[in-house]
C-alpha cells in the first residue's frame, strides 16, 4: 500500500511536469513573434452592395499586394493550413459602405489601417507590419437607373436576329454612357432558341471582364433560317451632307454621280423595318465629308455613303444591305467658294 502510494505521487509529479513543460512551450509561442518574408494577398471589392455605385480598384475588382504579418509561430501554421484547405491565396474583401468610400470620384485607400481590422487575422493573433503598395486608389462612379434595351450576341460578340425578346427592356443601374444590356448565347442554347425561348440574364459591361447582371432574366426566340426578312429593293429619296462648319463655310460639295446613289439599294429586311425606313423624316443616307478632303479641292473624290436604317431595327437585326460589303460610292468635288471680301471688291 505505502507503495502504490509513493507511485501515486511519482505519477502526479510527472504529470506535473508535462503540464509546466507544455504551459512553458505555449508560453514561448506566444511570447515570441515571428515575421516570416512577404506573401502575397489579394484584396478585391465586395460585389453585393449598393446598385446605385460602382466602386472599383482603378476599374480593376480586385488587386494584388505584398503583406508581411507577424504573430505567434502557431497562428502561421494555422493560416497557412486554412489555406490550403481552401485552396487560395491570402484574400480580403473591401466593402466600400463599411469603409465610408461611396462618393464619387472615390479616394486612396490605406491598405495598412484596412488590413489591420481584417477580423481573420486578429482571430489568429496576427498583425500587418508592411504592405506593398502602401494605399490604392479607389474609383467611385455613380450609376443611373435605366430602362436598357436587349441585345443578343454569340459567345464571339457576333450579333444574333432575333425573333423576339420578352421582356425587350430591363431596368438596371448603370453608366450614363451606357446604352444597352446584352445577352450571349453558345451555339446549342442559339439552336435551342430556334425550338422554343431560351432564358438568359441580361448584363451590362462595367470594363474588361467587369459586368453586372440584371435582377431578372428574358426569354429569348430566334428564328430559323432567318424567316422574318425578305429581300426588297429599296430607292432612297433624301441624301444628306456632312461636313464641319470650317469646311461648310469655305466650300459647297457637289455630288457628281447622285442619280447612282439615290439608285435603287438591296436590303433584306422586315416589312415592318422596311416601311419604316421609307416613311421616316431622317435622310436615308448621309455623306461624310472630312476636313481633310479639302486638301484636294475640285478633284473627284469618292467615299461610301451610310445608310441611316432605323436604329431600332438594326438593334433587333430586321435590316441590312443584302451585300453588306457593298454600300453605293458617292462621287463628290469641294468647291470653293468666293470670300465675302472679293465681292465687295469687285463691286468696288
Amino acid at each position: 500500500m505505502f507503495r502504490s502510494i509513493l507511485t501515486g505521487l511519482n505519477l502526479g509529479k510527472i504529470a506535473l511536469v508535462l503540464f509546466l513543460t507544455v504551459l512553458i512551450w505555449v508560453w514561448a509561442d506566444l511570447a515570441l513573434d515571428e515575421t516570416p518574408p512577404a506573401r502575397v494577398a489579394v484584396v478585391k471589392v465586395e460585389e453585393s452592395g449598393s446598385e446605385a455605385i460602382w466602386a472599383s480598384f482603378s476599374r480593376q475588382s480586385s488587386v494584388e499586394v505584398k503583406v508581411t504579418l507577424s504573430g505567434p509561430h502557431s497562428a502561421f501554421v494555422a493560416l497557412d493550413g486554412q489555406l490550403r484547405s481552401e485552396n487560395k491565396k491570402l484574400t480580403f474583401v473591401f466593402d466600400p459602405e463599411a469603409e465610408r468610400m461611396t462618393e464619387p470620384p472615390g479616394r486612396p485607400l490605406n491598405l495598412i489601417d484596412f488590413l489591420q481590422k481584417a477580423k481573420s487575422l486578429k482571430d489568429l493573433g496576427l498583425k500587418v507590419e508592411s504592405c506593398v503598395p502602401e494605399s490604392v486608389q479607389v474609383d467611385v462612379i455613380a450609376l443611373v437607373k435605366k430602362t436598357l434595351p436587349v441585345e443578343c450576341f454569340k459567345e464571339d460578340g457576333q450579333s444574333i436576329k432575333t425573333q423576339s425578346i420578352e421582356p425587350s427592356t430591363v431596368d438596371m443601374f448603370a453608366p450614363e454612357a451606357v446604352r444597352s444590356a446584352q445577352v450571349r448565347l453558345s451555339a446549342i442554347e442559339i439552336e435551342q432558341a430556334k425550338l422554343g425561348a431560351v432564358e438568359k440574364t441580361p448584363y451590362i459591361v462595367l470594363a474588361e471582364a467587369r459586368t453586372r447582371s440584371a435582377s431578372q432574366p428574358v426569354k429569348i426566340k430566334i428564328p430559323t433560317e432567318q424567316s422574318l426578312l425578305a429581300d426588297y429593293s429599296i430607292s432612297p429619296a433624301t441624301l444628306s451632307i456632312a461636313l464641319s462648319p470650317a469646311l461648310h463655310e469655305k466650300y459647297a460639295a457637289e455630288v457628281t454621280n447622285l442619280t447612282q446613289v439615290l439608285g435603287p439599294v438591296a436590303v433584306r429586311a422586315s416589312a415592318e423595318a422596311k416601311r419604316a425606313y421609307e416613311m421616316q423624316a431622317l435622310p436615308h443616307m448621309t455623306l461624310y465629308i472630312y476636313d481633310d478632303d479639302a486638301k484636294k479641292p475640285e478633284a473627284e473624290q469618292s467615299r461610301a455613303v451610310v445608310y441611316n436604317f432605323p436604329e431600332q431595327f438594326v438593334r433587333k437585326g430586321e435590316i441590312e444591305l443584302k451585300n453588306p460589303s457593298q454600300p453605293v460610292e458617292a462621287k463628290f468635288r469641294l468647291i470653293r467658294l468666293a470670300s465675302p471680301e472679293a465681292g465687295r471688291a469687285v463691286e468696288e
